[in-house]
């Protein structure tokens, strides 16, 4: 059994109501909530270029996708932290808490997800 495909999703649903009862900054929330709804649309695009281009035999192609939105994404949700700081500094705060937790589960999800994932045919383990 495998974790839910988005469950940083869930998280983050979660949240607003954390921020909301616990009267956080909201700002903090929209900021952290924008950069990851947008990171997370950029990680869906850059997944299937990435499965083109290893369908088409080009690994070099694929790898630099990853690498390259993987460091931007990160640069996001930190600029958009710092922003948040920038303009309140609770909200700052808030966001990269929000961001760091959010990345924890994402990757977290994605690591039980990969250990559980079947072996396609052929693939000596």
């Amino acid at each position: 059994m495998s974790p839910p495909k988005y469950v940083d999703l869930v998280v983050l649903a979660a949240a607003l109501a954390v921020f909301a009862l616990a009267g956080l900054p909201l700002l903090g929330f929209a900021f952290a909530a924008g950069a990851w709804l947008l990171q997370r649309g950029i990680q869906m695009l850059v997944t299937r270029q990435v499965g083109d281009a290893l369908r088409a035999g080009n690994r070099q192609r694929a790898m630099g996708l990853v690498a390259g939105t993987t460091l931007g994404r990160v640069w996001l949700m930190v600029t958009a932290a710092l922003l948040a700081g920038l303009i309140e500094r609770e909200a700052g705060l808030a966001a990269a808490v929000l961001l760091v937790t959010l990345f924890t589960v994402s990757l977290a999800a994605q690591g039980i997800s990969h250990v559980f994932a079947s072996e396609p045919e052929g693939v000596p383990r």
